[in-house]
């Protein structure tokens, strides 16, 4: 079951929520979902009820709380675009200060893995990089991730993109990652677009969106999961 906690992020001593679940069975460790620029909608919830399932404590930020506390969009032009202008007006220093304050919240009881979608796999690369206490993470088909590949990293991460995917093109992102950083797994699924985790989207393949989640969730075990 889901509740909603509330952490203060340090760069500003603001007061976001998190969707939060407790792990089922044996803890594993934390995971820190990060969302798409839609807010915690749907998708994020079965997101965090998925990975609560295979043992892990799981914070979901809600990093637009700044702009609209709660903030929850549609997956149109008109979400898209609300959410872009959402990014521009929170910044990225404030959420990936939110990010570490999940981390933060969770490290006293074992090792912390972030996984995130869109916006969040591009925040997920840039806290491998520039967070502390981040045991690996896993970045999904984030349009941030090639402009800061050469971006030193202080945490293991697995890549995942789609081979559809209108907006990123998985090839250029695979080959400036590999010059950049030829040790970080970089896998395209051929079946999928953006997106492809939300199970029941237009671009999502489920057998690509699972083996994606296996992959994630080999690393995290070579990491520290229990």
């Amino acid at each position: 079951m889901t509740d909603t906690v509330t952490l203060t992020s340090a760069i500003d001593g603001f007061q976001f929520t998190a969707a939060h679940a407790q792990p089922q069975g044996e803890r594993k460790g934390g995971i820190v979902v990060v969302q798409e620029i839609f807010g915690l909608d749907q998708y994020v919830h079965a997101d965090v009820t998925r990975w609560s399932a295979l043992g892990f404590e799981v914070l979901a930020p809600s990093i637009f709380d700044r702009v609209t506390p709660g903030y929850v969009a549609e997956h149109d032009p008109q979400g898209f675009q609300t959410g872009v202008a959402n990014v521009g007006a929170v910044g990225l220093d404030a959420m990936l200060s939110d990010i570490q304050a999940c981390i933060d919240e969770l490290a006293p009881r074992g090792p912390v893995f972030a996984v995130g979608y869109c916006l969040g796999g591009s925040l997920v690369w840039l806290a491998a990089g520039k967070l502390k206490g981040l045991a690996a993470g896993a970045a999904y088909y984030g349009s941030m991730i090639a402009a800061n590949a050469a971006l030193p990293l202080n945490a293991p991460v697995v890549v995942h993109l789609g081979r559809k995917d209108g907006h990123i093109p998985a090839d250029d992102v695979k080959a400036k990652l590999g010059q950049a950083h030829p040790d970080v797994p970089v896998f395209i699924y051929e079946n999928s677009g953006h997106g492809f985790n939300n199970d029941g989207r237009p671009d999502s393949d489920l057998d690509d969106a699972r083996l994606a989640r296996q992959r994630s969730l080999e690393l995290f075990r070579a990491h520290g999961a229990g």
